[in-house]
């Protein structure tokens, strides 16, 4: 007869009731699919909302390097050469984080408060279907996205900023400084810190500062100290301004400036929104919790899409369906800006995490620690280097990147509002541009394909990108956009 299974109440924007089943108690049959099974399927993915409970949020994080092929490359010491001892790092991030950075197991626990914390903060997230834009786009493709926008910042960074501040906080670290870009990840500390009871310091990129000065104010709201980077408060931030006035700033530069704090103030520990292990780490519940929602309408993804700028969102996203041979054929995809394409044109080398050269050198695909990104709206996504571990799994091509101009995008992102009503932030409007393609592809080939996309965060900080792009304004690539 096959599996009797209960059709979940929580699948649905108003809750699909059990009473609708086709068979007694809300029960239907997996393994011998009947006519009865495939409608109560239909039903199922015809519903907005894929809901879990609370007590589904992922209890561990799912570790990516015991699943590469192989061993990913260590950091370097500029001043040895030699790979960085753990005691080394323990000197700018909580020994915890250092641990988790070169951790052999599968999987590791999280710990009960810290699962406390993504409870209060809107774990777990809904997974929902785009029909709206589907629709549009008159397309046979089923797209859904990950609502990581829910999140009180705005975006998924609260996953490892309330892991780190937590890891820190037990340590007897008093005070956190780090840098952003467009500002989630700042505002995802800053909001961390209040609730863990920690001080921050945060380096916000010139550009984004002054092309989103609420994010400044909201991280502010949280209690947070916030400059514009380059600032006059470090040595290497005074030294980028009087050798270039009125320099549009870098997250390679905001680094610099949080590292050289936290080296030169006891007490201190550095907080890194992407890039390492430890971070892309914390954000495997995303993927965990999207695998769970897939299975309850028994879907099964055909691609899986995220932005990237140093890769947390997407890895975050990504990497649990990377660990499991159903999910072997899925069509991986990394999206980036153009004015910022390490991936689609960066070299695969040993470089610096920073501009000036205070990090271990990291082998991962780069534009050159110099590097310094046109002003595109992505504030998020202007960084020069990747993660080391999205790096190693291009290489091994089991995920691909496509990189697309903000023009392009944040046309999509108008679409997907238009369709949605979910104004996406400029980072996550490049996994919908990706993802629009592929189901106008889908259209062509009449194909039913299943998209998995990760909103990563919502744009209500980012009207001034969105106003360019209608008063035509706005310029695809060229350094000096707006």
């Amino acid at each position: 007869m096959g599996t009797l299974f209960w059709i979940p109440r929580r699948i649905c924007a108003g809750h699909l009731s059990r009473e609708r089943s086709v068979l007694p108690y809300g029960m239907y049959v997996l393994g011998a699919r009947s006519r009865h099974t495939r409608e109560v399927l239909d039903v199922n993915r015809s519903q907005t909302r894929i809901l879990l409970d609370q007590e589904e949020l992922p209890k561990n994080y799912i570790n990516i390097l015991p699943y590469l092929k192989e061993p990913l490359p260590p950091p370097i010491s500029p001043q040895t050469g030699e790979p960085v001892k753990p005691e080394d790092l323990c000197a700018l991030f909580s020994r915890e984080c250092v641990r988790q950075e070169m951790l052999p197991a599968k999987t590791l626990k999280i710990p009960a408060e810290l699962r406390e914390a993504y409870l209060r903060f809107g774990r777990p997230t809904p997974l929902q279907r785009a029909v709206g834009l589907e629709r549009e786009l008159k397309t046979p493709a089923r797209i859904y996205y990950k609502r990581e926008d829910v999140s009180p910042t705005g975006s998924h960074k609260l996953n490892t900023a309330m892991a780190q501040a937590y890891f820190a906080m037990k340590e007897g670290t008093g005070r956190l400084a780090t840098e952003t870009g467009a500002g989630q990840w700042g505002s995802a500390v800053a909001l961390a810190c209040a609730y863990f009871g920690l001080r921050a310091t945060i380096y916000m990129v010139r550009a984004s500062y002054e092309q989103k000065p609420y994010r400044g104010i909201m991280m502010r709201v949280y209690g947070a100290d916030v400059t514009s980077s380059p600032s006059d408060r470090t040595k290497f931030g005074r030294r980028m301004n009087s050798e270039h006035p009125g320099h549009p700033g870098s997250l390679g530069i905001a680094i610099s400036e949080a590292l050289e704090d936290t080296l030169g103030n006891p007490g201190t520990k550095y907080v890194l929104g992407s890039v390492l292990n430890h971070v892309l780490l914390h954000q495997t519940v995303i993927g965990q919790e999207a695998i769970k929602q897939l299975e309850m309408i028994d879907e099964t993804p055909d691609a899986v899409i995220g932005c990237v700028g140093g890769g947390s969102n997407f890895a975050g996203l990504a990497y649990p369906f990377l660990t499991k041979t159903a999910y072997k054929g899925v069509d991986f995809i990394g999206v980036e800006p153009e004015a910022c394409a390490k991936m689609t044109r960066g070299e695969y080398r040993y470089d610096y995490g920073d501009t000036a050269g205070l990090t271990p050198k990291l082998k991962m695909h780069t534009l050159g620690a110099d590097f310094t990104p046109p002003r595109i709206h992505a504030g998020g996504l202007r960084y020069h280097g990747v993660a080391p571990t999205i790096s190693a799994l291009i290489l091994e091509k089991r995920i691909r990147a496509v990189a697309y101009n903000q023009v392009e995008v944040l046309e999509a992102g108008r679409l997907f509002a238009r369709t949605e009503g979910i104004i996406p932030a400029p980072e996550s409007a490049h996994a919908i541009k990706a993802a629009i393609d592929l189901a106008a592809d889908a259209k062509k080939q009449n194909a039913a394909k299943v998209i998995v996309l990760n909103l990563s965060g919502h744009g209500h900080f980012d009207m001034s990108a969105y106003g360019s792009l209608m008063d035509g304004t706005l310029n695809g690539n060229a350094a000096g956009a707006a």
